[in-house]
Order: C-alpha cells, then structure tokens, then sequence
C-alpha cells in the first residue's frame, strides 16, 4: 500500500524507520508539525520525525493547521491508500480522513477507551496501572474514539518512569502496526467498537502541574514523581533564609511509614530529605536545585542545609 505517515513526537520515530525499511510498502511522504524555536536561546528546531529524515527525498508536509485546504490538498495528491498517525498533535478533519482508500489509522499510547487525550503515558503511571500498551484503531472525527483494531500490551514496572515507559511503548508500536497492516491486506481486520463508558481522559500537561500538592496521599505524589519525569517534571517550592522561592526538582523519591505534624512539613531524618503528606512521607532520592546541577538527597543537605523549608500550597 501507498502510505502516508502523520506525526511529530519521538515516540512515532520507530513506526516512522520501519515503515521506510517496509520491503512490502510504500511510505510516500510525512506529515509533521512545523519547525519552532526551541530553549532560552529559541533557537529554531525540527520536530523529531522531521529530524529522523536528513536527507531524505520524501515529501515533508509542515502545515500549521492540518485543516488548511492546501494542506489536505498536498496530502491528497501524495494518492496515499492508508495512512497512518502517532503523536501528531492535531485532530485530522474529516476533509483528511476520507483521501484514503483503506482506512486512516492511529496508534495511541494507551489501552483505550482509557486514557483519551494527549498524556496517556503519565496518565497511566498517576493511576497506578498495571499495563499499558499501543492501541491500533481506526481515526475518527472525535478524541481518540475510533473502533479499535487491536491493542499490543505491556506490563508497567513498579519503578517505571514516564521517560522509560515512553521508550518501551515505542519500542512495539512498529509491530503493533505491522500486525495490523497484515490483517488489513488479508482482510482479517476487526473493528471493535469502544465502550464509552469506561473511558478516562488525560489532557494535555503543562509546567505548573508538575507541582506537588503534599495534600495529596505519599502513593500517589510518588507515581506522579515517576510519570512526570522528565517531562513535565515534579518540582516542590523551598523558601531559603531570605524567604525567597526557589524550585526544587525531584526525579525520584519512596514513600515511608513515617507520620508528619502537617502535609508540606519537613521531617527532621538523619541524612535524607522526608516530606509528609496527607499520609505517610516521601524521603527524596535525586533532586536539582533550581540554577544547579541534578544530585542526590544527601548531598543537597551538604550544600544547602538552610533551603529545607516547603513554601506550602
């Protein structure tokens, strides 16, 4: 099949290779978001499926809205009979979903109808799950409510991070498509309808919801430590003796069977940082002060044995 491939994050880039190195199909040009600056010095950055291209001779379509005539006009003229999405960030209009002859398809980070949305892989390490998974299904007009092709599942670690689990899903999103592309050339492909009513929505993240809430039960403050690492990272305000703010990542911490006066509190323990919350504390594991270099606990309470106060919710 011609096959027209739409994405843009670094979690698309091994569905992108294999279907380059397809020795059955023809990958006919790509979709992805356009070139924006990127860091304090803005400099200006390809996104990661247009990186993995240098020097390509395919076709590179950068629109800044998909929607755009010229944009779907550019892709019908590719002819694709399928194509295919992972992580693009935008909502293909219906003007899209109808060029292709076969189907338009998108492999989602998740085991829908849970976690809808553009933060499935934090979403499921905040709620504790147990597995995750690729999702092949088939796009429709809605958010991630398409019938479901098949599903390619993995079992979440008790340590996993949202980085590690990123890279994990990657990692079999190719076969994921390659099975169904199989059953679509032999005309085995299911399409199964999703329950609505099981479904959980997980929006798109910004900075701010990386701060720690210590209202929150210890379980669950430390699976968001774990899902928001690296992005978009957990973070808690100190106050040094000037009672200026100051940022404190935290990219790892465990909970303890210890009991504070008040969530936020700082609980006095021999070379560790512990901070209560609603119930039981966390003792932090590596930490970076905001302007410094990432290290561990102990070693920040070497060097800044003053900025150990919680500038509380």
């Amino acid at each position: 099949m011609r096959i027209v491939f739409i994405g843009t994050g670094e979690i698309g880039v091994p569905v992108l290779q294999s279907l380059l190195e397809s020795p059955v199909h023809q990958l006919v040009g790509v979709v992805t978001q356009p070139d924006k600056p990127v860091g304090r010095e803005q400099r200006i950055e390809a996104p990661p499926i247009k990186a993995a291209l240098p020097g390509s001779v395919l076709p590179i379509l950068q629109p800044a809205r998909i929607k755009n005539e010229q944009a779907v006009a550019e892709i019908q003229a590719l002819q694709p009979e399928l194509i295919v999405v992972m992580a693009y960030g935008q909502i293909l209009p219906r003007s899209v979903l109808q060029i292709p002859r076969v189907a338009c398809l998108n492999l989602h980070a998740s085991l829908l109808p849970r976690h809808r949305g553009a933060a499935p892989i934090q979403a499921a390490l905040t709620a504790g799950d147990r597995e995750s998974g690729i999702t092949v299904m088939y796009i429709d007009e809605g958010l991630d409510t398409g019938d479901i092709l098949l599903q390619s599942r993995l079992e979440i670690a008790t340590d996993e991070t949202g980085g590690s689990l990123h890279d994990r899903l990657a990692q079999i999103a190719p076969g994921a498509l390659s099975e169904a592309l199989t059953q679509l050339e032999h005309g085995s492909a299911s399409r199964l309808p999703q329950d609505s009513t099981l479904a959980t929505y997980a929006p798109k993240l910004e900075r701010e919801h990386g701060r720690i809430d210590w209202m929150e039960p210890a379980a669950v403050i430390e699976r968001k430590i774990r899902a928001f690492n690296p992005w978009p990272g957990a973070f808690a305000l100190l106050r040094d003796e000037t009672d200026r703010e100051r940022k404190l990542k935290i990219f790892s911490a465990k909970v303890i069977d210890i009991v504070g006066q008040s969530p936020g509190e700082i609980v006095p323990s021999e070379g560790a940082i512990v901070i209560a919350a609603t119930d039981g504390a966390l003792s932090l594991g590596e930490v970076q002060l905001e302007g410094k270099r990432r290290m561990k606990a102990d070693e920040f309470l070497r060097g800044y044995p003053g900025a150990l106060q919680i500038a509380k919710r």
